[in-house]
């Protein structure tokens, strides 16, 4: 099996990079995680790039050319598929329309509901009876491309923020994972 290149955009603690990381050692997990692309110089994340010898590039979203200066990285680690993975900035229409390959999100909801920010906290407000997460293609309109994988748990009488953002989390790293091997299975 040919590894596609991929690139892990992170904000914060990065579990699901962590995961990805991982599964990425496995012969038959179809991608190397070759780049992994920061917004915050003091995100947990950037210690699992190091831990693993992962190149990492932090990027400053104050700077107007920041997305030109990950599309140049992008091209020169060939990357194949970015995946965000709690990367808390919107991605502009002209990167996604430059990039032309394959960005893929995952979401703590399970969409189209809850799109955006505050998730479970809606999620309670509104009493649900199931949550989850969803891997989606990303497109130019916020939380709304394609779905590739979902995954949902039943809520329970006694969860609150936490223990559901803690539920979601696992589900994801499996939900991640899944979306890779079905996105690559037919290359």
């Amino acid at each position: 099996m040919v590894k596609r290149n991929a690139c892990v955009f992170i904000s914060g603690y990065g579990s699901n990079l962590k995961s990805l990381i991982l599964k990425s050692r496995d012969y038959t997990f179809p991608i190397n995680i070759s780049l992994v692309i920061c917004n915050n110089k003091n995100a947990n994340g950037i210690l699992y790039a190091k831990k693993n010898s992962i190149p990492y590039f932090l990027v400053n979203t104050k700077n107007k050319n920041f997305e030109e200066d990950i599309l140049r990285k992008i091209k020169n680690y060939k990357i194949s598929i970015i995946c965000l993975a709690g990367f808390m900035k919107i991605i502009s229409k002209k990167f996604i329309r430059n990039f032309r390959k394959r960005i893929i999100n995952i979401h703590p909801s399970l969409l189209p509901k809850y799109k955006g920010l505050k998730t479970f906290e809606r999620v309670l407000f509104d009493k649900e009876k199931k949550t989850g997460c969803t891997v989606h293609f990303v497109t130019e309109k916020l939380d709304s491309g394609k779905t590739i994988v979902q995954k949902t748990f039943f809520i329970e009488r006694n969860d609150d923020i936490k223990s559901l953002k803690e539920k979601t989390q696992k589900l994801e790293h499996k939900a991640f994972s899944e979306a890779l091997i079905k996105i690559f299975r037919n290359y």
